[in-house]
């Protein structure tokens, strides 16, 4: 079996409150700090261990992520974690709040790495176009340059700008707390 299961944000739930499922966020700590689902456990899909639910594989497995498109993606890697069923949260965290079910923000914490990612490179790259219309062609050589980064990036797995947005001050104090 290397599918995982839907389940509806109503039926985990009643499951949650039986106490008959274990959730399990695994996207990226950033992303938990930002905003989870109360009592889901963190296990980002990056680090997650075999044993880090070995007390629990009594109970149905749920994972979520945001949109339940980076679950599904990995489903032969999460059900590899030895429970007796799993299932993911269909439409992911973003699911359980159009159901009218409770989150923890944190608007305080750091935009996520990702999004400070395209927030940056989309900057970047209209400030080449602007400045190479405007000011000298040369400028268009930034966008190229961004958009080779993230092409590399994309097909790699290894994000330099991510790296580096990532030791800025803003982003090092949430690590800490």
């Amino acid at each position: 079996m290397t599918k995982l299961n839907p389940i509806s944000a109503a039926e985990l739930k009643r499951r949650l409150d039986s106490g008959d499922a274990v959730l399990i966020d695994i996207r990226e700590s950033d992303e938990h700090a930002r905003e989870h689902i109360l009592g889901a456990r963190l296990a980002p899909l990056s680090a997650i261990d075999t044993h880090d639910f070995d007390r629990e594989h009594s109970k149905v497995a749920v994972f979520h992520c945001k949109s339940g498109m980076r679950t599904q993606a990995n489903a032969a890697q999460l059900l590899a974690r030895g429970f007796r069923q799993a299932y993911f949260l269909d439409g992911g965290i973003e699911a359980w709040k159009a159901a009218g079910f409770g989150v923890h923000t944190n608007v305080k914490a750091p935009l996520e790495i990702m999004r400070q990612v395209q927030i940056t490179a989309g900057l970047l790259i209209l400030t080449g176009v602007v400045l190479g219309w405007f000011v000298n062609p040369v400028f268009y050589a930034l966008s190229a340059f961004v958009g080779a980064g993230l092409t590399f990036a994309g097909a790699t797995g290894w994000c330099g700008m991510a790296l580096m947005l990532k030791a800025m001050p803003w982003n090092r104090a949430s690590v800490r707390a």
